[in-house]
């Protein structure tokens, strides 16, 4: 059987030009493709904290009166907590620092030991009215609790202390996050032969707190009059940010 001879088939100039140009574009395209597929990404978490002393408090504080008749409970309460109030007026509060946070009038009954089948008695009412006091000299805190004191106040359910203006240390805290969650990502990019390319995005968190003495307390009255101690402590500020990077093989 004899084989036809083989035939060279030339391109026209056009063809040829076009398959090089597609060549060359394929070529192009892989070449793009190859690093954007070995493309990884870093997530790291930057903290930070800043500290400062707290610079007013916030008190609640307040009287708890007891008597037979709900009017005469209320108005042994009134008496005392209008005494209270000027006392706070004649420290110096201003009067928009000083507001009413909490007021309630509740009978009190007796109940019988069992197995007595008798019902509960009513032996009185108890009056509770409180007000929220904004320190904001905390030099004259010590000496205006034991004003309270003597003024008639009988019960503290709350004493915390704060910044008036948190935003620059705030601020402070979260951009030093930033630069905490950037060197972290140097150094995994680093451990892991790759090369930081961009940041694909940014979330930063924060979180304020501060001394808080939230348990009730009862007060009475010393004769010694004796300034009540106080430490404030300071005022801690956190913040974290969350950081993803884009990163290449070096």
């Amino acid at each position: 059987m004899r084989h036809s001879p083989a035939r060279i088939v030339s391109l026209p100039r056009a063809a040829a030009s076009t398959a090089a140009v597609f060549a060359a574009a394929l070529a192009a395209t892989l070449a793009v493709a190859g690093p954007a597929a070995a493309a990884a990404t870093i997530t790291v978490v930057g903290e930070a904290k800043r500290t400062a002393p707290p610079d007013m408090a916030v008190l609640t504080t307040g009287v708890v009166t007891n008597a037979k008749t709900a009017d005469d409970a209320l108005a042994a309460n009134s008496k005392a907590v209008s005494e209270v109030i000027a006392a706070l007026k004649a420290a110096g509060i201003a009067p928009n620092d000083i507001s009413t946070s909490s007021f309630s009038i509740q009978p009190q009954q007796s109940y019988p030991q069992p197995p007595s089948r008798e019902q509960p008695k009513l032996i009185g009412f108890e009056v509770r009215n409180s007000v929220r006091i904004t320190v904001r000299d905390l030099g004259k805190l010590g000496g205006l609790l034991d004003k309270v004191v003597q003024s008639g106040a009988n019960q503290a359910s709350g004493l915390s202390f704060s910044l008036a203006d948190t935003d620059r240390l705030e601020g402070e805290a979260r951009a030093a996050s930033v630069k905490d969650a950037i060197e972290q990502a140097k150094g995994v990019a680093a451990a892991a032969g790759l090369r930081l390319t961009r940041i694909m995005s940014i979330q930063p968190e924060g979180q304020s707190g501060g001394p808080i003495i939230p348990a009730p307390m009862m007060m009475k009255a010393d004769s010694a009059r004796m300034a009540v101690p106080v430490e404030a402590g300071e005022i801690e500020v956190r913040a974290r940010t969350v950081l993803v990077y884009e990163a290449e093989p070096q």
